[in-house]
């Protein structure tokens, strides 16, 4: 018999985690990924037949170029930014919430029921405040199903946060086909929010983004300053580790999504009462989604969320711009602002990770 040995082959690449990162080098890979976005979304204008510099100066200037698209620029980052800090009280923990969208969904029928159908009973304020309340609570509710049932029988956060997010999509549909929908009305619609029961505004976006600056303040001293914040950290190190450390974690599990549902609800009735003043299956919009890419980018801290929702933001709005002003197709203006967020998630990958080429020795950053 052979006595050979097999010599395993040493890949050509491979993928190390890195120990320490400085942050000038980590911002001036961040600055690198932003560029190459930029190059790349610009050879994309480019086959689109125009000039790229003139397409990336109308985004900046149809978000930021008066007081009426700063406005909207504004009305797009506050359901991002408290959606993004909603979803981050459970990403912490690793508890992996991806049903934002239901939970803005419920919040907002949930503020509905008060706003369209006692604003006739209760004055503006009470109303207002009673909106908020059942927005938080019955969003905090449904994000509690599936953190009971985490804590109970070890379900699959992930997949039950998911297809909750159908069933409060479709009960929105049977709304607006049944009971809620508008007297008089031949297609399916939610009737629209009296005048008097509207948000009031303040410097011209309704005062939904005080709230939300509010809200990044606090979200910060709650992870940084608390005990229960403290608990949920140790909880998205590992659960083993907790529960040795004397912590309950069915019930960090229970009370944590019961904040980040809330949270997500709070959305819902800012939409519904600041925003469209109605309900429809677009209300959340998509946002559930979008703000785990702001969590993400901004590593769950409150204050990157704010500039990273702010960012996104410009250029949802931005793209609204160049499809009017330049005729780019929506598929072609959505594409440009995937490829810039594209970049900039895989970034972090570099900053976290580096890449040794074969014969290469290992060097420790």
């Amino acid at each position: 018999m052979s006595s050979k040995q097999t010599q395993v082959k040493e890949p050509l690449i491979r993928m190390v985690k890195r120990g320490s990162i400085s942050q000038q080098k980590a911002w001036g890979i961040r600055a690198a990924a932003f560029l190459l976005s930029l190059v790349t979304g610009g050879l994309l204008i480019l086959v689109l037949g125009h000039n790229p510099l003139a397409v990336y100066k109308a985004m900046v200037i149809g978000s930021w170029g008066s007081r009426t698209v700063i406005h909207e620029t504004v009305k797009l980052a506050v359901p991002l930014l408290i959606t993004a800090i909603g979803i981050s009280f459970a990403f912490k923990m690793k508890f992996w919430n991806i049903g934002a969208e239901g939970q803005i969904l419920v919040g907002a029928v949930a503020a509905g029921a008060f706003g369209l159908f006692t604003a006739h009973i209760f004055p503006k304020i009470p109303l207002v405040i009673l909106m908020l309340l059942a927005g938080m609570a019955a969003g905090g509710l449904y994000g509690l199903l599936p953190a009971v049932c985490k804590a109970k029988w070890g379900t699959n956060e992930t997949l039950f946060t998911l297809m909750l997010n159908y069933i409060a999509l479709a009960f929105i549909k049977y709304l607006m086909n049944g009971p809620w929908k508008a007297p008089g009305s031949s297609f399916p619609k939610i009737a629209m929010l009296v005048q008097g029961a509207r948000l009031k505004k303040v410097l011209g976006v309704h005062w939904g983004w005080i709230l939300a600056l509010v809200l990044v303040v606090l979200a910060f001293i709650y992870f940084n300053k608390t005990k229960q914040g403290y608990e949920i950290a140790v909880v998205g190190q590992s659960n083993n580790t907790a529960r040795y450390a004397g912590i309950n974690v069915s019930k960090v599990f229970i009370r944590t999504m019961f904040l980040s549902g809330a949270m997500c609800g709070l959305v819902g009735m800012l939409q519904f009462a600041g925003a469209d003043y109605t309900i429809t299956e677009g209300t959340a919009g998509g946002v559930g989604f979008t703000a785990i890419t702001v969590a993400w980018l901004a590593k769950m801290n409150p204050f990157g969320m704010l500039v990273v929702s702010v960012f996104i933001a410009m250029l949802e709005r931005g793209s609204n711009t160049i499809q009017t002003n330049f005729k780019i197709p929506a598929s072609a203006s959505d594409l440009l602002i995937g490829i810039i967020l594209f970049f900039m998630l895989g970034c972090e990958f570099f900053i976290t990770y580096r890449l040794i080429f074969r014969g290469k020795e290992e060097q420790h950053a």
